[in-house]
């Protein structure tokens, strides 16, 4: 596991206040480099940890003789682009996978697409670490993720195209192969 530096962080923003014009010693400011540090601390968390680091954190399954699907959709979450260090919000992420003798507890997805979110990402790499972490807990290549949100480096500044989502699918396994099951699992993101 890696460590964030919060001291290294605590000088960085203390010069972007200073490159923005501003006394970072004025009342409103001087407690600022320190927050945003624990902020970055917390928001930041999942870069201390590999995919497989991960994976063997929240591998919590259960013996499970079944080939059902199962989906877990509408998991709300947030990152930042990697890019501008932007917020993307109003994200969803929504997991299904077809079970291949053992089931994950729910939260366990939850916690997942949580830990991955809390990276410098790319909205197209979330879905592909949630489905590699999935695929090496499960044992499965059974294994989609779909994944909707708003980026502010595209709402807030440049176009500012308020309310345009960025929607992505990750589909592996049977996913890409099947497309009436395919088909089934986008009427059932819908409902």
């Amino acid at each position: 596991m890696k460590e964030i530096d919060g001291e290294r962080i605590e000088k960085a923003v203390r010069e972007i206040i200073l490159a923005l014009g501003d006394d970072p010693e004025r009342e409103g400011l001087v407690e600022t480099p320190a927050r945003v540090a624990n902020m970055y601390n917390e928001v930041f968390q999942g870069m201390c940890y590999s995919n497989e680091e991960i994976a063997r954190m929240f591998d919590k399954c259960f013996t499970e003789d079944t080939n059902d699907l199962v989906l877990i959709k509408g998991i709300e979450c947030f990152s930042h682009c990697e890019h501008h260090l932007a917020l993307m919000y109003n994200m969803t992420v929504s997991v299904a996978y077809i079970p291949d003798g053992k089931v994950i507890g729910l939260s366990k997805v939850a916690r997942i697409a949580d830990m991955v979110c809390k990276r410098l990402q790319l909205q197209e790499r979330i879905g592909n670490d949630i489905a590699d972490i999935l695929t090496m807990i499960l044992g499965t290549e059974d294994v989609a993720v779909f994944v909707k949100a708003e980026h502010s480096c595209m709402t807030a500044r440049g176009i500012r195209a308020r309310g345009a989502r960025t929607v992505t699918h990750t589909l592996r396994g049977i996913f890409q192969t099947d497309k009436e099951l395919r088909g089934e699992i986008f009427t059932m993101l819908d409902d």
